[in-house]
């Protein structure tokens, strides 16, 4: 016996999370009748419906994607723009794993798994996103000092390992690494902003331990289970270390 909107969060429907809200909100039936108490269990024999659509515990698959430009990172756009999963050839209804900005390239993840993406998205679990920024002008020590101490964008953001490159004094560009523990909307635009510089070109390159290296702008592949394996035990370092 399993709590009901673990069930749903495991059938990759939605995160638990949100399963959690339509239970509450009577979208929620198992055996034909509406639940709404969150701590209800239910067996694999019950017939568990989620706004209308009959739950099954699908086969978990997670894939990872070198993200091009001009795609969003969602399963449906209102405005017609393209999704991040028409780039996926798959039978399994799969989701991204938070998003990246319509205009940034690299790793983004995919996957049914409702429960682990919730932990791979949850800032309590602390997992790396690293990223290759190219701003306009001459980045500074200055500027990497305060992205290191931290900058107000509504919250205090911290970058770590932050590495200047590739300063190009001619067109007055400069690339940047950087590494940061959340994944707040346009976080790593905001915090740049933050010290006076703008963003031409993002790219993340590395979410926990896996990375795009080998991989051409569009191209995905499955995750092999041994980078899954280090993940799964990242998120679960992460939580005991706080």
């Amino acid at each position: 016996m399993e709590r009901l909107q673990k069930v749903i969060a495991n059938s990759g429907y939605t995160s638990r999370r949100k399963a959690e809200e339509l239970i509450v909100a009577g979208k929620v039936k198992v055996n034909d009748q509406v639940v709404v108490e969150l701590g209800i269990k239910v067996s694999k024999n019950d017939k568990i419906k989620v706004e209308g659509q009959i739950i099954v515990d699908e086969e978990k698959v997670f894939y990872i994607l070198n993200k091009p430009k001009g795609y969003i990172s969602s399963v449906n756009d209102d405005l017609g723009r393209r999704v991040v999963v028409d780039l996926i050839k798959t039978n399994v209804r799969i989701f991204p794993v938070g998003r990246l900005d319509y205009d940034t390239t690299g790793v983004l993840l995919l996957t049914n798994d409702g429960e682990l993406t919730n932990k791979l998205i949850h800032p309590k679990y602390h997992l790396e996103k690293e990223y290759l920024a190219t701003v306009n002008g001459i980045f500074t020590k200055r500027e990497k000092k305060l992205l290191e101490r931290g900058v107000d964008i509504g919250f205090k953001a911290i970058a770590t390992n932050v590495r200047i490159t590739n300063v190009n004094f001619k067109v007055k560009s400069t690339q940047v690494y950087l590494t940061i523990n959340e994944g707040k909307y346009h976080q790593v635009k905001r915090m740049f902003e933050e010290v006076g510089t703008e963003v031409k070109n993002l790219k993340r390159i590395r979410f926990g331990n896996i990375t795009c290296d080998g991989m051409k702008i569009g191209e995905y592949r499955k995750i092999k289970p041994h980078e899954k394996k280090i993940l799964v035990d990242l998120i679960n370092n992460n939580k005991k270390e706080k």
